[in-house]
């Protein structure tokens, strides 16, 4: 049966997966609109909180792609129409990477005074980059076991579940955030950056717990490892490898842009935390349609359907400029509004009103990019994209920021590095996919 890519079915896995998305930067959203509305040293808080995201995103973006892996395998599996050979291969993959997280959080807690010194944090804002990441870490194994059930979950053609799981977690993370952050007079102390860190570890852990049922009870999926590895595995783990060298260099970008954020002093990087993470909501806001893209991209190219794989793409580039545009024009008509939400403190919101424009004009080109970076990863060119990552850090984001640095930009500098590496990560696979998937649209 021919693959329904209608408006109508694209906008059920897109809408879904959108709230989903969104609800994965409010974590740090929450914590950076409220860590830099408390009394007590909010600008080095807010800075804090900004780093150790940082390095945390790191992590879970470098780990988090078994999501990616999972789902394009499962895709194809149901495309192929052979879901049932690939039932034992989710719980080995969970495994693997659950693993690979204690191990990280094992190293990397006793040296995380190093770490955050090693992105040029001193003083107070090293002080409480320790003890908000010391919280903060615990969440991570928890969240990796949320992102590989989110992969089932996609691969499986559902967005729905990811959803409730997210919204659920996103609104226990604001209120808790809230609680204990501020503290309940006569009833809960007043944790300040602590309890930021406490929040987030908690709403993780809520996060897996509901993950777990749902997978339990509402698909035939198994969490039986099986007597032997799942033939796939070695295929499960090239692409995760690939992704993983591939987000190394991502957050390649990521670690220069934060390190010399941090080194301009407390006002910009506190203002550069707060670019990054509208930023970063701005682009799972269009992770939505990504997904679709994902999900049914991976599920076409299992069937064979390479003409109606050109008409999604042709789909979701239109939905995803308007997209991009329309979170850019609301940036502009709220521009003098949403600093103020995050911070009271004049000298952050002067920087961050300096470069706010940049961060909005990214927005309709990041859109692009990602929905086609979704669609590859759906398919399971993995290589490709790891390859275009790795030239457009290391050819275009570095020597633009190093340059623009020399002439003294500061924020600017990262934010304008930032625009042209994400228009050389989008141009070369708009370019694969035509060169691709034209000739086979039309054979």
């Amino acid at each position: 049966m021919k693959t329904d890519i209608s408006l109508k079915r694209i906008n059920k896995l897109a809408i879904p997966a959108l709230i989903a998305g969104i609800a994965e930067p409010l974590l740090s959203i929450t914590d950076t609109a409220i860590i830099g509305n408390i009394k007590l040293n909010a600008t080095e808080s807010l800075a804090a909180v900004g780093i150790v995201g940082a390095y945390i995103s790191m992590l879970i973006w470098v780990f988090g792609q078994i999501r990616s892996a999972i789902s394009s395998i499962i895709s194809q599996y149901i495309g192929a129409d052979k879901l049932n050979d690939i039932k034992t291969l989710p719980a080995q993959a969970i495994v693997i990477v659950v693993f690979g997280s204690i191990l990280i959080l094992a190293i990397s807690y006793p040296f995380a005074k190093q770490i955050f010194q090693f992105y040029n944090a001193s003083g107070d804002v090293l002080a409480y980059c320790v003890s908000y990441f010391k919280i903060r870490i615990f969440g991570f194994p928890f969240s990796l076991f949320v992102f590989s059930v989110f992969g089932v979950f996609r691969g499986l053609q559902n967005t729905f579940y990811p959803m409730i799981i997210a919204l659920i977690g996103a609104s226990l993370n604001i209120i808790l955030d809230i609680i204990l952050v501020y503290g309940v007079e006569g009833f809960v102390p007043a944790m300040h950056i602590e309890g930021a860190a406490y929040a987030s570890v908690m709403a993780q852990i809520t996060m897996a717990l509901i993950a777990l049922v749902l997978l339990l009870k509402k698909t035939t999926i198994s969490l039986k490892l099986g007597q032997s590895f799942h033939q796939e595995i070695p295929r499960l783990l090239g692409m995760i490898g690939n992704l993983f060298i591939r987000t190394i260099a991502l957050n390649t970008a990521l670690y220069f842009a934060t390190s010399y954020a941090t080194d301009y002093g407390a006002a910009y990087i506190a203002a550069y935390t707060i670019g990054i993470n509208i930023w970063l909501l701005g682009a799972f806001m269009v992770d939505g349609y990504s997904s679709a893209g994902n999900i049914l991209s991976g599920k076409l190219l299992g069937a064979k359907e390479y003409r109606t794989l050109v008409v999604l793409s042709k789909k979701l580039f239109k939905y995803g400029l308007i997209m991009g545009c329309i979170i850019a024009i609301v940036g502009f008509i709220f521009y003098n509004f949403i600093g103020a939400i995050f911070t009271k403190e004049a000298d952050v919101l002067e920087q961050f009103n300096h470069v706010f424009w940049i961060v909005l004009l990214t927005q309709p080109i990041s859109a692009i990019t990602f929905i086609f970076d979704g669609m590859f990863k759906g398919m399971g060119f993995m290589k490709y994209l790891r390859n275009v990552l790795i030239l457009s850090t290391g050819l275009v984001f570095i020597p633009t920021l190093l340059f623009f640095d020399w002439l003294d930009y500061k924020l600017v500098a990262i934010w304008i590095a930032f625009t042209l590496w994400i228009l050389a990560r989008g141009l070369p696979l708009i370019l694969k996919f035509r060169s691709t998937f034209l000739p086979l649209h039309n054979p």
